[in-house]
């Protein structure tokens, strides 16, 4: 089964609305793995992973995720 998560996430500065998208795509498995994480963290396999999120230590997620890839083009702009 196909998945995939995601996150927006809206910055509005002086009238200056911007969003922010990270999305992840994967796959629901049968199975739960892992012990890390929470929710669909032991379900989910993102692409190009043979481990669920749970089975991630949490740096290696979080480059991964869409609350990552959200929060880093949010970053990235803020840097600006």
């Amino acid at each position: 089964r196909k998945a995939h998560f995601k996150t927006v996430i809206a910055l509005n500065l002086k009238n200056n609305e911007n969003l922010f998208t990270g999305i992840c795509e994967g796959k629901i498995i049968e199975e739960r793995r892992g012990e890390k994480g929470f929710g669909y963290d032991p379900v989910f396999v993102p692409n190009g992973y043979d481990r669920t999120f749970a089975e991630m230590e949490m740096k290696e997620k979080a480059e991964i995720s869409h609350r990552g890839k959200a929060f880093k083009a949010l970053i990235d702009y803020l840097s600006k």
